[in-house]
């Protein structure tokens, strides 16, 4: 360590202050100074606590530990605290230094997770002459720019991706090909059903019990879909699987919801264990002699797809859309050898882009590992 810095503590160089302000009560308040929550700006109200620059940290709730730098003339709520340095302690310097705290091993709390300044006060922290916490900073704040810069790039180039692919999507169905025909969706549909198929709401709720714990068939929820079936799932015992005949899943259906997002669509993979559909989707299943499903499903996904099943929803307020309205939509349909070919294009090039995802995803993980690594070097005097 060089000569004239310290180990100190977190209690030494900074103290807390908190605030009494409840977010409920400033319905009525309106001013000039900007007041903040643990999910940013709530508005602007009459006062202002600090008139200078601080450090937040969310004590309580949702994003407990973030410590946020903030500007002079603001104020937080209740659900955070102020961090205010001592004299001689920069303020980007103790922000540098509060971001290596790992403050997860500080929270308690189950249902509301809380910290407190009095657990981690304690914390050590690398004490050296301002000129020097100055420099540190300047160091800090180029290579972080850096890291920023390098992390946008792949983020947009995950868009690019994602954009490649939607293209060509759409390309297909704008130009089609010769021998194309349309059709409306109820001619190449065999089956459209919901959980509503055998009986009232009332009688389905006597007749099959949503279970947290594992049974013998998954009911499958649009939030499977988008969990890509990895957790979370909700069971039904076999007497009700078997209640809900119509609604038994196997894979390769269309699924698309009913109401809650209406007109989502999604295409049941190919599951190990009986499945049954929620009261929200609708199962769609295919004559195979003239569609194959990833096809329909692709088209339902591109631009001109869905811009059909969203100018069919109704309702102001909470948007739905009826079995008429989907066996109304216009699909463009080639023969069904091309339509094979067309899906075998459409899964390269989906593999390429998750492929390419995949790679800039993990260049932002390891961006964030280097961030961790160079504060870790900072403060333990190896910069």
């Amino acid at each position: 360590m060089k000569q004239g810095w310290e180990i100190k503590t977190i209690g030494d160089v900074c103290v807390s202050a908190s605030s009494n302000v409840s977010q409920n009560k400033l319905a009525d308040n309106e001013g000039d100074y900007p007041i903040y929550g643990a999910s940013g700006l709530i508005k602007n109200v009459s006062f202002c606590h600090r008139d200078k620059p601080y450090l937040s940290i969310v004590k309580d709730g949702s994003g407990v530990g973030r410590i946020t730098k903030m500007d002079a003339y603001t104020s937080v709520i209740g659900t955070l605290q102020y961090i205010l340095p001592k004299e001689n302690i920069d303020l980007d310097y103790l922000n540098y230094s509060l971001m290596s705290v790992d403050f997860k091993k500080y929270v308690a709390g189950a249902a509301i997770p809380h910290i407190y300044f009095k657990d981690y006060k304690n914390e050590p922290f690398l004490w050296m002459p301002l000129p020097e916490q100055q420099r540190i900073v300047s160091i800090l704040d180029e290579a972080f720019a850096a890291i920023a810069k390098v992390k946008t790039n792949a983020e947009q180039n995950i868009k690019n991706a994602k954009k490649l692919f939607e293209s060509y999507l759409q390309g297909v169905f704008e130009k089609k090909g010769e021998g194309w025909g349309e059709k409306e969706f109820g001619e190449i549909i065999t089956t459209l059903t919901d959980y509503h198929a055998n009986g009232s709401y009332e009688v389905l709720k006597a007749n099959v019990e949503l279970k947290e714990t594992e049974d013998f068939a998954w009911m499958i929820r649009s939030t499977d879909f988008e969990n890509d079936f990895e957790n979370d799932f909700r069971y039904i015992d076999e007497y009700g699987y078997n209640f809900l005949s119509k609604s038994k899943v196997f894979g390769g259906e269309i699924i698309m919801s009913k109401i809650g997002n209406a007109g989502k669509v999604y295409l049941m993979p190919r599951v190990d264990r009986p499945c049954s559909l929620a009261m929200n989707l609708f199962l769609i299943r295919l004559d195979e002699k003239k569609a194959i499903p990833e096809f329909i499903f692709h088209y339902l996904k591109s631009y001109s797809g869905d811009f059909q099943i969203k100018s069919r929803l109704q309702g102001a307020t909470t948007k739905t859309i009826t079995k008429d309205n989907v066996r109304s939509i216009i699909i463009p349909l080639p023969t069904l050898k091309d339509q094979k070919v067309i899906i075998n294009k459409f899964t390269a090039l989906s593999v390429e882009t998750k492929r390419l995802e995949t790679i800039y995803q993990q260049k932002i993980l390891d961006l964030e590992e280097l961030k961790k690594s160079v504060l870790q070097k900072a403060f333990n005097g190896k910069l």
